[in-house]
Parts: C-alpha cells; sequence; structure tokens
C-alpha cells in the first residue's frame, strides 16, 4: 500500500506497518547497505580506513555519537549524511508538536486524540529531510531553548491553570522526536546545561519547571567537540560523556591526493571560470602542500588546527585570480601562474591562528613563507636536488640557468602582463626549457610555462637566485647581483 493512501490510523495499522525506534532504523538500513556493498558515507574522503569503520560500528551499537576532531574535519557533514540511512517517509499523529508516533504515542495531546477518535486518528507523513536538527552551542543557549518551558500565552488563550501540563510550550529537542539531533561545540554549552541533558539521554525523561514528564523520547543524538575546547573555552562534563556510547576522532586528509579530491568537490565554481582557467596539476599539488606545511609551521598554532576550508577557498581564489588577469587582457582562455599565488593570501591569512613568533612576522608574510615552504618540498621530486654547499668552480644541473641570470641581469614579471608577453619572457631563459626537456620528457605541453617559473621559484627558496616583490609583480635576479645593487 502507498503511503498517500494511508491517512489514518486504522489504514497504517491495515497496512502492517511496523514501527521502529530511530537507533533500529539507522542500524537497519546501515546493514542493508553494507550488505549490498553501497558506499554509506558518500562525499566524505579520507576516512574510510579510520572514521567511517568506527561511526558504523557506533550506529550498529545504538549509541549516541561524539565526533571529536579540530575545525575543518567534516564533523557536521558526516552528521548530516547520516539523514541518508533514515527510512524515506514515517507516520506521525497530525498535528502533534513532537512527531508522535500514531502506534506508540508519547505526548498528552495525541494519547486524546487517539483516544478520542481511535482508527479515525488523521496521520501524516514525515520525509528523512525533516528529521535532522542542528543547534550550535552558544553561551545564551537556555534549558528552556532546549528542553522547554512554561507559556503563560498558551495558559490565557486556553484558560488553563498553570498545574495543568497543557500550558507547556516544548523545547528544540522533544520537538526532534523520531529525529537526528546535533548539537554542534558541544563544550562551549554551560555546564549547567549539559546537566539537562543527563535525563534525556539515558532515562528518557525531563523535567520543565517542576513538572516531571515521562516522556520517552527516541533520538539519535550526535555532538561534536573541538579538542582546543577542553583547554581554552570549557569540557563536556563528565556524567555527559559517561552517557555518550562512542567518541569518534576525525582528522586531517592524510595525503594531497585525498586533499586535492575535497578540494575539487567542494570549490564552488562556475562553467565559465572552468572552461576560462587552466590549472597544471603541479599547482593543485602546490595548494594542497600549504595546508599541510601550515600544519606544522612553527608560525601557526597546530592546537588550532589549519581547516580543510583554507585550501578550497585558496582554490577559488586562485582561479579568480587568473580569471581577472584574463578578463582585464581580454584573453579567452589562460593558465594558472604561479605567480597568481599572491591572490591566495586572503584566503590563508584569515584561517590560522598565528603564535607569538608568527604575529611578530606578520599573517601575509607568514604565508609567503608557507607557499615558499611547499614549492621547496616539491622541487626534488621533479629536478635534482640542489646542494647548499658546492665546489667553487663544480658544474652543476643549474649551472647554465644561474650563469644566465648573472650575465643578463635579470627580468621582471608583472602580475597583469597577457599571456603572450608572459610565454615570451621564460622562453628567452634557455636553460629553463633545457632543464624541462632533460629531466620531465612527458610533461604535458600545457604544464610548461609553469614549470619553468616554478623552477625559478624553487631556486630563490635554494637561494640560487633572488626574487623582490614590486608593486606591480615580481623581479627576479642573481642573488651576487642582486646583493651588489642593493648596496
Amino acid at each position: 500500500m502507498k503511503i498517500e493512501t494511508i491517512n489514518t490510523l486504522g489504514e497504517l495499522k491495515q497496512s502492517g506497518y511496523i514501527s521502529k525506534r530511530i537507533k533500529d532504523e539507522l542500524r537497519h538500513n546501515l546493514r542493508l547497505k553494507i550488505q549490498s556493498g553501497k558506499p554509506v558515507f558518500e562525499g566524505v574522503h579520507g576516512f574510510e580506513n579510520s572514521v567511517i569503520p568506527e561511526l558504523e560500528r557506533a550506529i550498529l551499537s545504538r549509541h549516541n555519537i561524539n565526533l571529536l576532531g579540530l575545525r575543518g574535519q567534516a564533523k557536521t557533514r558526516l552528521a548530516r549524511k547520516m539523514i541518508e540511512l533514515l527510512d524515506e517517509y514515517i507516520p506521525v499523529v497530525a498535528g502533534s508538536e513532537i512527531n508522535d508516533d500514531p502506534l506508540n504515542p508519547i505526548s498528552r495531546l495525541a494519547k486524546d486524540l487517539i483516544a478520542e477518535k481511535g482508527d479515525a486518528t488523521p496521520i501524516q507523513w514525515l520525509h528523512r529531510s525533516e528529521r535532522f536538527f542542528e543547534k550550535l552551542a552558544t553561551p545564551d543557549v537556555t534549558v528552556a531553548d532546549l528542553i522547554g518551558d512554561v507559556d503563560p500565552i498558551k495558559a490565557a488563550n486556553m484558560k488553563l491553570s498553570y498545574a495543568d501540563d497543557r500550558v507547556i510550550h516544548f523545547g528544540m529537542i522533544p520537538r526532534a522526536n523520531r529525529c537526528i539531533f546535533v548539537i554542534n561545540e558541544l563544550p562551549d554549552l554551560q555546564a549547567r546545561i549539559q546537566v539537562a541533558l543527563f535525563n534525556i539521554l539515558q532515562e528518557g525523561d525531563i523535567q520543565i519547571r517542576g513538572f516531571k514528564l515521562r516522556l520517552p523520547l527516541d533520538m539519535q543524538f550526535v555532538f561534536t567537540a573541538n579538542p582546543e575546547d577542553y583547554t581554552n573555552r570549557g569540557s563536556i562534563v563528565t556524567p555527559l560523556k559517561d552517557r555518550i556510547g562512542s567518541q569518534i576522532l576525525t582528522h586531517y586528509p592524510e595525503t594531497i591526493a585525498i586533499a586535492r579530491t575535497i578540494t575539487e568537490q567542494e570549490a564552488k565554481l562556475d562553467v565559465f571560470q572552468s572552461d576560462l582557467v587552466y590549472v597544471p596539476s603541479l599547482a593543485k599539488d602546490l595548494l594542497e602542500q600549504i595546508s599541510f606545511e601550515a600544519r606544522e609551521s612553527e608560525y601557526i598554532d597546530n592546537k588550532s588546527g589549519v581547516s580543510a576550508r583554507m585550501s578550497i577557498t585558496a582554490y577559488e581564489n586562485l582561479l579568480s585570480t587568473a580569471e581577472r588577469r584574463a578578463l582585464k587582457s581580454g584573453t579567452s582562455r589562460t593558465t594558472v601562474r604561479l605567480s597568481d599565488f599572491i591572490g591566495i593570501i586572503p584566503a590563508i591569512t584569515g584561517k590560522v591562528e598565528l603564535v607569538y613568533e608568527g604575529e611578530q612576522e606578520g599573517a601575509a608574510q607568514v604565508a609567503q613563507h608557507l607557499l615558499g615552504d611547499a614549492i621547496h618540498t616539491f622541487f626534488p621530486a621533479y629536478f635534482p636536488k640542489i646542494e647548499k654547499l658546492e665546489k667553487s668552480g663544480e658544474k652543476t644541473p643549474y649551472s647554465d640557468l644561474i650563469d644566465w641570470f648573472f650575465n643578463e641581469n635579470g627580468f621582471e614579471l608583472l602580475d597583469e602582463c597577457s599571456d603572450e608577453d608572459y610565454r615570451n619572457i621564460l622562453d628567452e631563459i634557455v636553460p629553463l626549457q633545457i632543464l624541462i626537456k632533460k629531466y620531465q620528457p612527458q610533461l604535458p605541453k600545457e604544464d610548461t610555462y609553469f614549470m619553468k617559473e616554478f623552477i625559478l621559484w624553487a631556486l630563490v627558496e635554494y637561494d640560487k637566485l633572488s626574487k623582490d616583490r614590486f608593486e606591480e609583480g615580481y623581479q627576479f635576479k642573481d642573488k651576487f647581483g642582486s646583493y651588489l645593487s642593493k648596496l
């Protein structure tokens, strides 16, 4: 029987519908997905062998769950993905404030309605998309917000005494009966508010202004927390932790490939931008490596973490930098340049917490350091290692390139120069092409100029060339010549 034809309690009973508690519902649907081999948390990458198996075990165990991890580790996304494990529709008593199950009503309103109308009691069908509630723990959250309070207006309108439990206005948690309820940043919730959750998690009863209501609420709680909160702002009170069945630790992507997959999935790009700007594979890798460097940097507070959102917004900024340049020059197709990475600095500076040394250095300068560190890390994977100390007169793979700068006195690379001028400038440096032909013979043609610029920036990082920023671009010079000019 289709749900469109079931509109009363009697019809529901005739259909053979069997009620399930939400934790059993999640467990049942998860078992079916696992047995069918279908991905359970599709679109969440990097957790396949760590977080997701633990989360699946918690759901199979019918546990309330705490996802513990630094910012930008997909905690809320995981919680929202649990909606997909709910039945598509469930029946509720029509007009019920707390989604009463017609076969197992718990509120006074639903019980009275069923007692009065019997099998003619009207029912509605609730879609799983409406069975997700989320609350950010903030200092202004009250017990009344979460649990409920006495409503004097309701008492006046219904001409009820304050001793009558019908004057109660239910809070967010009772209204989320038979739903997934997420409290984000749980340690930020005041301790007295956390205490109010004890009975709901364990015994299922609530108290509102002296009314002790036996409401066996049917809920799946998911909490998220940041370890930083345990020391800086608050903590989860011990009895509440004791009532949370599973605590699952999340983490950042462990490889560049996973980080790239996440960034490309989450970045908000339109078709025009994607068609206009070509991004070399090395540029994508460098962008992700910046986040990896940031998580190890001495300038950045690693307890605070570096969100995956940093790479996503940096990628959007990188493409927008190239897009803006192309629009100004009237080009119909362009390629990301390494010098375009100047455009990602605003995406970095707002997303990292600096320690004292970082504050002294300055956020923008720290961002430049991170880019330099990423280039320094990647370069040996593409070209021969540059030694710090070399014997006098000894020829290295980079001798001809360094000699070119000594003889030609360097060049300037403007931020907004046309693609044609950009290519002509780099083509004049013949040793660059020789290096690429020798050590990267399989390099795609469209990646050539980015690789040329990559070599120059790497030589700067290894102290073989100098690079100076001026208002309109960068100036590359021989190290020794640059030193003399400064004198």
